[in-house]
């Protein structure tokens, strides 16, 4: 890996928001390969980044510093890229599902997701089926739906978007990933979801799986 990527990587990881534009611009003008750039200075730095987080290393703060500071190298990052490569893994919708206004967690999965080269539209929070389902009829290319809920309350709700979708002629394109603090893998698999993931750095790797 040349230097100036290195560079990129170590700024990331460290969360260096204002220094990282600079450092991309720099590994750019020195011939470095956009693809690269990304791949090498940024996707593998949050990957480090995550696998620091699950081991307890660091916590929510420093994980959301990396992101932003990724999300800064991306925007000059951009124009450079083959259109796609920064989605290069595809589209993946996101929601926190109806009744659950949280989504600081659902944020942190999208940002770990995104860092993870997928495509993310993020729905927001208090999602109905029904939207979820039109935002899939708007984007048919979509590969995976994430939904959250963060409350014991609105676990039915998770329940019955999951049915919604279990029941849709999409079903079969889709792959179907739950998380949230209340969720387990048992509630997951009683459902009918695809995946379950237990922090948004192992929502990231199994988005990847899911898609392989």
């Amino acid at each position: 890996m040349s230097p100036k990527i290195q560079e990129v990587a170590d700024l990331v990881a460290k969360g260096k928001a204002k220094l990282v534009g600079p450092a991309v611009q720099a590994a750019l003008d020195d011939g470095c390969d956009p693809t690269e750039i990304l791949n090498g200075g940024m996707i593998d730095a949050m990957a480090v980044v995550g696998e620091k987080f699950k081991n307890n290393e660091i916590f929510v703060p420093e994980m959301l510093v990396a992101a932003r500071a990724m999300k800064k190298g991306v925007e000059v990052l951009k124009p450079h890229l083959s259109a796609g490569s920064t989605g290069a893994m595809g589209k993946l919708i996101i929601a926190t599902v109806a009744g659950d206004l949280h989504d600081i967690g659902k944020n942190l999965v999208a940002m770990m997701i995104e860092s993870a080269g997928f495509e993310v539209i993020d729905l927001g929070v208090d999602v109905p089926i029904e939207k979820i389902i039109e935002c899939y009829k708007a984007n048919p290319d979509t590969k995976i739906v994430c939904l959250s809920a963060l409350l014991t309350t609105t676990m039915p709700s998770m329940r019955d978007t999951v049915a919604a979708l279990n029941e849709s002629d999409f079903r079969s394109n889709i792959k179907i990933m739950v998380g949230g603090a209340p969720i387990t893998q048992e509630f997951a698999d009683e459902i009918g979801a695809d995946g379950y993931s237990e922090d948004a750095a192992s929502a990231a790797t199994l988005a990847k799986e899911l898609v392989k």
